[in-house]
């Protein structure tokens, strides 16, 4: 795997300053896959080429495999050794390290000034449509080319490879040509070599500050940096919100100034206390969020002395880890670890911790199920488990199109598999009360356009005497 720098202009040589590497003189850098290897096949005044070349050996990389399959050939089989993936990434952050900083020295000015750089990516797996790249890197300020190749010339039907060689072009910042690579690699290619943890979040913003929070494209990049672990990604929008303070899921028109955005930050905010107005109003002392997540609606009820018996619910084992991090339940007292419960199930298998409790709450969930599953999770929330209360809110489908940066037709977020407009949401939620022997009460969360509503929509179902 070939990656290539190259600074047009005058004394174009100090570009061996700027990377901290001499235009004469190769060098090799172990690490724990194989090699890296600098060298600069042009030098001049005019122009100077830096290159960085890696070297992986597939046998060091399925070596100690937990799940290698023996004698089968399919751990030994693949692209890895051959394409620019994580491990240019972290070649990139072992040997650029201190011109990914910007710290330049004696050359401080010209790594602070905007240079002509032109960087060429060799086989960079494109697991999307390339159309993207244009998307992700225009943005950034480069004029962008790639070249496209088919699987094999004698099939046709195979179409195009998902490889392509990537020319990226502008005047920007060596640190930051370098920072977008870093980045963006692996958010092409969507596979990671390494652990993905709290520390990547750190390390996507630490190297997208610049430019990731007012990015068009920064759900797709943020979600595929992070292998579209929700926790994580959650964590991330968290923070470019706080700092940005423009919507965590999709940016809005900002142009017209009676549309003045709430934040994702405020809208949770809204959301949740709107969920928690409804317990306290129907007086609720036992609460399941099923699909909690991180635990923001149970740090809330925490602080509630309404509620002595609060339980989270969700598939991921991840998220309940952060949920309990975020609780500090490790180090929480004794009747605190009595009041407050996670476990891990599912929505739409009957389980007998759900029942017990005074309300239910579905929050922002039921949009992630596939239709087929609905009937299940009628069955298992409104039959089996059958609570006094159920609170439940998603999207409003018809206020998408607030969101600029959302074509016609696309959901929020990637992992929804429909969203709901008002009408539709009253009508499932009308024909599953009257199913079940509930009724049900609309409310809408948010700032709402007079036309198409607000952002979030909730219902409250009490069960009929």
């Amino acid at each position: 795997m070939l990656l290539t720098i190259s600074y047009t202009g005058q004394n174009t040589t100090e570009l061996g300053y700027l990377l901290y590497k001499n235009p004469y003189r190769p060098q090799k850098f172990e690490f724990s896959q194989g090699n890296a290897y600098v060298f600069y096949p042009e030098v001049s005044n005019e122009k100077t080429t830096a290159a960085l070349l890696l070297d992986i050996d597939p046998i060091d990389l399925v070596r100690g495999k937990r799940d290698s399959s023996g004698n089968s050939l399919f751990d030994y089989v693949n692209d890895r050794p051959y394409v620019s993936s994580s491990f240019m990434s972290t070649a990139i952050a072992m040997v650029f390290g201190t011109a990914l900083t910007g710290r330049a020295d004696s050359r401080q000015e010209l790594s602070d000034s905007l240079l002509d750089l032109t960087a060429k990516v060799g086989m960079l797996p494109c697991r999307s449509d390339p159309g993207m790249l244009n998307k992700v890197f225009e943005p950034l300020g480069y004029e962008v080319n790639y070249e496209v190749y088919a699987t094999d010339e004698k099939f046709p039907a195979w179409r195009e490879s998902r490889y392509v060689n990537l020319t990226i072009r502008g005047k920007v910042r060596l640190r930051d040509l370098l920072k977008h690579i870093y980045v963006l690699i692996p958010v092409f290619d969507r596979q990671k070599h390494y652990w993905i943890g709290d520390d990547e979040v750190e390390k996507l913003l630490r190297h997208g500050e610049d430019w990731l929070p007012n990015h068009p494209e920064r759900e797709f990049i943020t979600g595929r940096y992070l292998k579209h672990l929700r926790p994580l990604v959650n964590m991330a929008f968290a923070r470019l919100v706080s700092e940005d303070e423009n919507d965590g899921d999709v940016s809005l028109d900002a142009d017209n100034p009676e549309e003045t955005p709430e934040s994702k930050l405020n809208l949770n905010a809204h959301r949740l206390g709107s969920v928690v107005a409804a317990l306290k109003s129907c007086g609720a002392k036992s609460v399941i969020d099923m699909g909690c997540g991180e635990g923001h609606l149970i740090s809330l009820l925490a602080k509630e002395k309404q509620f002595t018996r609060i339980t989270g619910m969700d598939v991921s084992l991840l998220a309940l880890a952060y949920a309990g991090e975020r609780l500090n339940l490790a180090r929480a007292s004794d009747s605190m670890r009595e009041r407050i419960t996670l476990f891990q199930s599912s929505l739409t298998y009957k389980d007998s911790r759900f029942k017990g409790y005074d309300a239910v709450c579905v929050i922002e969930v039921i949009e992630h199920l596939d239709i087929p599953r609905l009937a299940a999770f009628e069955r298992v929330l409104f039959e089996y488990t059958r609570p006094p209360v159920v609170v439940l809110t998603t999207p409003n489908r018809e206020y998408n199109a607030k969101f600029v940066n959302l074509d016609e037709g696309t959901l929020r977020h990637s992992d929804h598999r429909f969203e709901w407009t008002r009408a539709e949401f009253h009508k499932w939620a009308i024909h599953t009360a009257e199913k079940f022997g509930y009724k049900v009460q609309f409310s809408e969360i948010g700032d709402a356009d007079e036309v198409l509503g607000a952002p979030t929509q909730m219902g409250v179902f009490t069960i009929c005497e």
